[in-house]
């Protein structure tokens, strides 16, 4: 079992059509993967980087 297998994966409550992304927590990183592919490559960022992403698309 991989390190991914045990988080909870997100959809955002925008999402529509099943073309998305999903992100899961931990600790202070985030984990983003495609949710048409749960089994494929993620990529994995800081919080801190998130949050920067997260606030310039608002």
């Amino acid at each position: 079992m991989s390190g991914t297998d045990t988080l909870r994966w997100f959809k955002s409550s925008y999402s529509g059509g099943g073309n998305c992304v999903e992100t899961a927590a931990r600790s202070h990183t985030i984990h983003i993967r495609d949710s048409k592919n749960p089994d494929g490559p993620h990529l994995t960022v800081s919080g801190k980087a998130w949050a920067v992403f997260v606030s310039s698309t608002a």
